[in-house]
């Protein structure tokens, strides 16, 4: 009888070689570096208040990971430019209330340290991410914000220009983000997703891998060979 393979791991992920080279984690970046909740719950205030709109924070809430012009569409806000400028000078001014999670930078230097390339895909836009990366101590080869070309998330767009700029196939490389809008980003461009369980939104079904913490997401992708989704040679 001739040897029969080894059945491919069960689950939504198989396994890469390691001679496959190189390999780039991007992330987001509200909800997975920073805890910036409490920014953006100042600055929804004072939109409020500045623009006499009856919108709790919640209700914004629940399109985090959107660009805002997409959001302020979905929640019917009129005057969207004019909501975006108010929000984006209070959210500057309020950026020193935003913190790291536990372990985050660690986990970064850790991915350095094993020969990963480090990107950031965020809908936030750039004059307010970048004095926030600038927080970290670890080199970004790359940056996709809403301000760059193409579209936003959940297009793909963002993700594939990332990858672009680091030189990196999509099947070498994995998108952490703890939103909807995040995965279908990832699966619209065709790329392994990971949900980060310590940031604001909740796994959607089916249930995609989740590492609940920064060490879990290290352990996961830096074990004997890392992780990537779908049919893979």
């Amino acid at each position: 009888m001739p040897h029969q393979p080894p059945p491919p791991p069960s689950g939504p992920f198989r396994l890469v070689k390691q001679s496959m080279s190189p390999r780039a984690l991007l992330l987001d970046l509200d909800g997975v570096l920073l805890d910036t909740r409490p920014v953006m719950e100042v600055a929804w205030q004072e939109v409020r208040s500045a623009h006499g709109l009856d919108i709790p924070f919640a209700s914004y809430e629940r399109y985090l990971g959107r660009e805002f012009g997409d959001i302020m569409q979905r929640l019917g806000v009129a005057d969207g430019e004019a909501v975006r400028r108010t929000y984006e000078a209070k959210a500057v001014a309020a950026s020193h209330l935003a913190q790291e999670f536990p372990g985050v930078s660690e986990m970064l230097h850790d991915f350095v340290a094993a020969g990963w390339r480090l990107g950031v895909v965020t809908s936030k836009h750039i004059d307010r991410a970048a004095p926030l990366l600038g927080r970290f101590d670890c080199h970004f080869a790359t940056v996709r914000t809403p301000a760059g070309l193409g579209r936003a998330k959940p297009a793909p767009d963002p993700i594939l220009l990332a990858l672009v700029d680091l030189g990196v196939d999509p099947a070498a490389a994995v998108y952490v983000g703890d939103m909807a809008v995040d995965r279908e980003s990832a699966a619209r461009a065709g790329i392994a997703y990971i949900h980060a369980g310590w940031g604001y939104g909740q796994p959607s079904s089916p249930a995609p891998e989740i590492a609940g913490s920064p060490e879990e997401l290290l352990q996961l992708l830096c074990s004997a060979e890392p992780f990537v989704e779908g049919s893979l040679v």
